[in-house]
């Protein structure tokens, strides 16, 4: 079973690629969820964070648990978490999502009320994160993906990788 991770920042397509993996018939798993992840407090002087003193992590365990379930076929899990680095031993193949910051505002002003990114303070802190944290994906990415197409076509790139 090979274990992909998709990964990107806020507004690349984690969560619309995800979704359509599952549409194919694939186990495919959106980690940036209750389900799966929850707030916490952020460490003191922690920049890389997106919400005010809060940090969105993964449930280590439960994702954990997730990859560590014996399958035949790949399972596909999404997200962008500060720990997320934890479970990379787990992971056979890191896909980064990126799109210019243009389509990240455009993508992310157009969530409904209450998504992430729909108020301007939430954009300013996307575009910051961005700056600080997707190049530090990259040096952890197998594969890179733009992801400004329509989604068929990358998850399409994907499933070419695996």
């Amino acid at each position: 079973m090979k274990r992909v991770l998709i990964t990107g920042m806020s507004g690349t397509g984690k969560s619309a690629t995800i979704r359509e993996l599952a549409a194919r018939g694939h186990a495919a798993y959106d980690l940036d969820t209750p389900e799966w992840s929850h707030w916490i407090e952020a460490a003191p002087g922690d920049t890389l964070t997106p919400g005010d003193g809060k940090d969105w992590v993964w449930q280590l365990d439960k994702v954990r648990v997730l990859l560590s379930q014996p399958r035949d076929e790949a399972l596909f899990i999404s997200g962008c978490a500060e720990n997320m680095d934890e479970l990379f031993p787990l992971i056979d193949t890191i896909v980064l999502l990126s799109v210019p910051i243009d389509t990240v505002m455009q993508r992310v002003s157009a969530r409904a009320p209450g998504g992430y990114g729909h108020v301007d303070e939430e954009r300013n802190r996307i575009a910051e994160l961005i700056a600080m944290i997707e190049p530090l994906l990259r040096e952890f990415a197998d594969h890179e993906i733009d992801s400004r197409g329509p989604v068929n076509e990358t998850v399409d790139r994907i499933l070419a990788l695996v």
